[in-house]
């Protein structure tokens, strides 16, 4: 929980940011495949995939591809 909280405290901030300064893009948070089971497939990660306030790619550590986009 630890580690989520500080990654969605740094997307905050870089979106925040990147808002200011180049709001065309669109900023994404990376994670694993397993990291996206263990968190977003749980009640409070769907909580934080309902908001629409987090853009997500998660990524096969293994084979180093992409699986998943969620906008």
């Amino acid at each position: 929980m630890a580690n989520l909280e500080q990654a969605l405290g740094q997307y905050i901030l870089y979106y925040d940011i990147l808002q200011r300064l180049e709001p065309e893009r669109k900023l994404y948070l990376a994670i694993r495949e397993e990291t996206f089971s263990d968190i977003f497939e749980e009640p409070i990660g769907g909580i934080l995939l309902e908001n629409k306030r987090l853009n997500l790619i998660v990524f096969d550590s293994v084979k180093e591809a992409i699986v998943r986009w969620i906008p």
